[in-house]
């Protein structure tokens, strides 16, 4: 049988606490800046109206939709009288 070798030498002490500075870094990338949802719920809508998403006079889909609500309305009660 062949001897083993325990006495670890010295580039395997540095490859093992590169190893473990690269895994603490790793689990760093994974923490959340946010300790909560509502923090990172109003952090994103502060970057959407930010980036100008929340723009009622630009999106005339609210109008649309009650024009088409509405002639829908009108339509049954004419069908129905």
């Amino acid at each position: 049988m062949g001897t083993m070798n325990t006495v670890p030498s010295h580039s395997a002490n540095a490859a093992l606490m590169s190893l473990e500075a690269a895994a603490a870094a790793a689990r760093g990338g994974f923490a959340c800046m946010f300790s909560t949802s509502d923090e990172y719920e109003t952090a994103l809508i502060l970057e959407r109206r930010a980036q100008g998403r929340y723009d009622a006079a630009r999106s005339r889909w609210p109008l649309a939709m009650f024009a088409g609500c509405t002639l829908m309305v009108a339509g049954t009660v004419l069908l129905f009288s």
